[in-house]
């Protein structure tokens, strides 16, 4: 596989912009070029603190930039699909925070700009790229627990009510599905794949429950999943409740437990538990060398792929697809998608 220096621009100023920024110089491909924000003096500011020679007051001055390879979308849940596909008309690869879009019908239309001009598009679960990620798949692949019987998976945390923040907002998309329920939904489709012999696998059913808080965002909610070879999966995610961030996967010959699935600092350990009946726990250690490093790497490696094997345009939008139907259980439309 071909290896490209990438020239980064990032779509957005705020804190998980700031993450991939610091993380760039320790990739073997990035380094960061540009800074877009709709605030001139946010991307400035964030341009001189890694060294970005030009920033910009607007997104499409910096999609205008030809010294720019790619970019990495940092805005609000509703910007994502608008600006994966504007960038990808402007001729630039595109890494694409979580969600890809709001919803299906959204997200195909990122894909198909991607398609359509030839450039590398990839939602930014940097979970997937994690060896930590691999290592869990091996194990659901080897039979590690026997046969897969039931997945929980759970990403909650309980925010201060701040009606003014963009978690509580919903003209920008915010609750607990699309933040953080998108991760226990990837990747429950994930193991469950590995568990098929599949890349990933779609629910054949979603069942949901959830509460809708007075600022119209979902502050909890739970849903229940079938799939194929009778497995079963429960998810659940959460803004408001003081709730864990991790997977369990239970097996007809033990369970694996993953206390921190999604998120491991650089240059730290984690750690897979895997408990086998008649055996003691055994705890495997997996060193982190970085987190959203990865994911630009993985562009960097891309060759002539338009697609990262780690997290294809199928698996994206069969993602969306489970959101929205979790959504759709609770009653659940943000304003943007209401008709006039």
């Amino acid at each position: 596989m071909s290896t490209t220096s990438i020239r980064w621009g990032t779509l957005g100023a705020g804190g998980i912009a700031r993450t991939f920024a610091r993380e760039l110089p320790h990739t073997r491909t990035g380094r960061l070029q540009a800074v877009a924000a709709r605030d001139a003096d946010r991307a400035a500011a964030l341009a001189r603190e890694f060294d970005a020679p030009s920033s910009y007051g607007s997104y499409e001055e910096l999609l205008a930039d030809d010294r720019v390879d790619a970019v990495y979308i940092a805005t609000v849940h509703t910007n994502h699909h608008e600006w994966a596909a504007r960038a990808a008309d402007a001729g630039k690869h595109v890494l694409c925070e979580k969600p890809l879009a709001i919803s299906e019908a959204w997200a195909r239309e990122a894909v198909e700009a991607a398609r359509r001009n030839g450039v590398f598009l990839a939602e930014a679960f940097a979970y997937r790229f994690f060896p930590q990620t691999e290592k869990l798949l091996e194990l659901v692949r080897s039979g590690a627990i026997g046969r897969v019987r039931a997945v929980e998976a759970q990403y909650a945390f309980s925010a201060n009510h701040d009606p003014g923040n963009r978690l509580f907002d919903a003209a920008v998309a915010g609750g607990g599905i699309l933040d953080v329920g998108c991760y226990p939904a990837s990747i429950t489709r994930l193991v469950v794949g590995a568990a098929l012999g599949r890349p990933f696998a779609d629910p054949l059913t979603v069942a949901g429950a959830g509460h809708i808080g007075e600022t119209g965002v979902d502050e909890y909610a739970v849903a229940q999943l079938t799939f194929d070879d009778g497995i079963t999966a429960t998810i659940s995610a959460g803004i408001r409740v003081d709730g864990e961030r991790r997977v369990r996967i239970l097996g007809t010959r033990g369970q694996i437990d993953v206390p921190s699935p999604f998120s491991v600092r650089q240059g730290e350990s984690s750690e897979i538990l895997v408990s086998a009946i008649g055996r003691p726990t055994e705890r495997i250690e997996v060193q982190q060398i970085l987190q959203y490093g990865l994911e630009a790497d993985a562009v960097g490696d891309r060759g002539d792929a338009l697609e990262a094997p780690q997290m294809t345009w199928a698996d994206s939008l069969g993602n969306a697809r489970l959101l929205d139907a979790w959504r759709a259980e609770l009653g659940l439309v943000y304003p943007v998608e209401r008709l006039p």
